[in-house]
């Protein structure tokens, strides 16, 4: 185990899933034995979200321990510009080499709602991309990775600076990119094709979420911002009121996403699973 990205320069397709832990005031033990069951599924490698603020800090490390040592797959720890000083990002550092972690990806996040004005303005790291520099030159042992928005990021004016964005922040250290979620696969391919002729040459998994109960799109669009095509409403208005046909669907509609992406010859697939690995099994079923 060690870098992430030695991955994808040793594989055709790089799969991957998303897992979150408990929020620091719950048991630790039930979000363990969920996750056990992807030794079996074997990823090459799960990410760990890490919440505003730190909902769940409290738990992100020791998920993440969890995953390396005992479920035997490389980890990708999220860490947020907007919920890390210097001082704090230096000591997050550490507990991470301290647990074998050397695969962080930089997001900015979500602002969290206790943070005042005069915090948020005068935070160390404005943007994912300054932390990924920071990273990059201070401690070089770790692989960085970044976010990447089919759907253009919502606070972007137009796809044109949103790829400038991007550039930026593979520049400053970003050695691969996990793409936001999307649910129309010529979001992805518009968004591939900026990236070429911008010169970003990293590779690139594509987030794919299975949509597995109609509460869910409601849920995702807001929080994502993604578009949600009539193909996808039409597999929601004809099942969304059964939870079984709808959990079926769901996954057939993901699975008929990923074999025309793997068609397109994208570098890796990377599942929004919840913490469902029997999701992650069947979609991996059909599509490896």
């Amino acid at each position: 185990m060690g870098s992430i990205r030695e991955i994808y320069d040793a594989k055709k397709t790089v799969f991957s899933c998303e897992v979150f832990p408990p929020k620091k005031d719950k048991p630790i033990e039930p979000t363990m034995e969920k996750l056990a069951a992807f030794k079996d599924i074997a990823p090459d490698f799960l990410s760990v979200t890490y919440g505003a603020g730190g909902s769940n800090a409290g738990h992100a490390v020791e998920i993440a321990s969890f995953i390396r040592k005992d479920v035997g797959t490389d980890v990708l720890s999220h860490i947020t510009s907007v919920g890390f000083s210097r001082e704090k990002l230096d000591a997050g550092l550490k507990t991470f080499t301290d647990n074998d972690i050397e695969n962080v990806l930089a997001l900015r996040g979500d602002r969290p709602r206790t943070m005042t004005d005069e915090e948020y303005n005068s935070r160390d790291f404005f943007h994912a991309s300054d932390m990924a520099e920071y990273i990059r030159k201070s401690y070089p042992s770790f692989t960085v990775a970044g976010a990447c928005y089919p759907d253009k990021h919502f606070e972007a004016r137009d796809y044109a600076e949103d790829i400038a964005n991007l550039k930026k922040k593979v520049e400053c250290g970003c050695s691969f990119l996990i793409s936001q979620l999307f649910f129309d696969n010529d979001s992805f391919y518009k968004m591939s094709e900026l990236m070429d002729k911008s010169g970003i040459d990293v590779p690139v998994s594509a987030g794919i979420m299975p949509i597995t109960n109609a509460r869910m799109l409601g849920t995702t669009v807001t929080l994502s911002g993604t578009s949600v095509p009539k193909s996808l409403s039409d597999v929601i208005a004809k099942y969304g009121e059964n939870d079984d046909d709808m959990k079926k669907a769901g996954i057939e509609y993901a699975i008929d996403q990923i074999k025309d992406l793997l068609a397109h010859g994208v570098r890796g697939i990377h599942l929004y699973v919840m913490n469902k690995p029997e999701t992650a099994e069947a979609v991996f079923a059909e599509v490896r």
